[in-house]
């Protein structure tokens, strides 16, 4: 298998640039978003079990005053009725402007009202009827705790299908992983089902392997964990943060077309802001060096 070319790898790392990121719903985190990401960013609002979604809905208008584009996820298990989500829905368009959502089942195993799965949402017919131009579904590289692996991909094909009729942009946003494998895996499957969507891979952004560890087993994270409990055996528990360097690596070790679906990345800043931002800014100017380093003492003209 041949390594990219420089053109190649370049286009894929200069989708770091336009990185979205994730914040709580609480609001707390916008002074240190304002210091390390520039307005224009598109920045995720969690939904976590017992959020109330009116604290979304201010964190998203605070957001769109900063000059940021607030993506507030949507929990379908989390919605008590149809009216509840319909007065959410509603308030994100007319209070902060939102245009994209993510829409995701939500952590918890008993719906709190009508809708059981991200689906139901979909065939409530409220977010085309809220003219939402993009909606952002989760994917799992190594598969769903919840779900079998022939469900989710079951799953992401009716959001296609979805996307389709409602002429609505769906795309996926996947769970981080710790290295590149899974995802280059998930990938392939993805296309051979026909299930032509655009995804969006997430990072786990620096982070000491404890921090890490703790969020990968609280997001079922699988098989990829022994990437990093191997670098943790390289580097020592808890002496260095670890990011994303390795799954970047793997993506740019592969042919174009491998990556030809990523059509940018997502950031989980489970160390905090500043070293997310710090990381993307930084990875794509060391990496794009090394490689031209690499490329000027490859040419025949420095054997």
């Amino acid at each position: 298998m041949s390594a990219p070319d420089l053109a190649s790898s370049r286009e894929l790392t200069a989708l770091l640039s336009s990185a979205s990121v994730e914040v709580s719903s609480s609001g707390r985190q916008l002074p240190e978003l304002r210091d390390y990401f520039r307005p224009g960013t598109d920045v995720t609002i969690t939904f976590l079990p017992g959020d109330n979604y009116r604290h979304n809905i201010d964190t998203a208008a605070a957001l769109r005053r900063a000059g940021y584009h607030p993506v507030p996820h949507i929990a379908a298990r989390e919605m008590v009725s149809r009216e509840a989500l319909d007065d959410f829905l509603a308030r994100l368009r007319g209070e902060a402007d939102v245009t994209r959502i993510v829409l995701v089942a939500g952590d918890v195993v008993a719906a709190k009202g009508p809708f059981k799965s991200s689906l139901d949402i979909g065939a409530s017919g409220l977010i085309e009827a809220h003219g939402f131009a993009r909606l952002s579904v989760a994917g799992h590289p190594e598969g769903h705790p919840y779900l079998k692996p022939e469900n989710t991909f079951a799953v992401l094909a009716a959001w296609r299908h979805w996307g389709l009729q409602t002429k609505i942009r769906v795309d996926v946003v996947t769970q981080f992983c710790f290295e590149s494998a899974p995802i280059l895996q998930w990938i392939v499957e993805l296309h051979a089902r026909g299930i032509t969507l655009p995804v969006i891979v997430g990072l786990a952004g620096p982070a000491s392997p404890a921090t890490l560890t703790k969020f990968a087993l609280r997001c079922g994270i699988g098989n990829s964990m022994r990437a990093l409990r191997g670098q943790i055996g390289r580097f020592g528990r808890l002496l260095t943060d670890t990011g994303p360097d390795e799954i970047m690596h793997g993506l740019l070790s592969v042919p174009q077309a491998a990556t030809a679906p990523i059509a940018g990345f997502h950031l989980f800043p489970f160390g905090g802001l500043r070293k997310a931002a710090e990381w993307a800014r930084g990875f794509p100017q060391e990496t794009l060096r090394q490689m031209a380093n690499a490329a000027t003492c490859a040419s025949p003209q420095n054997p």
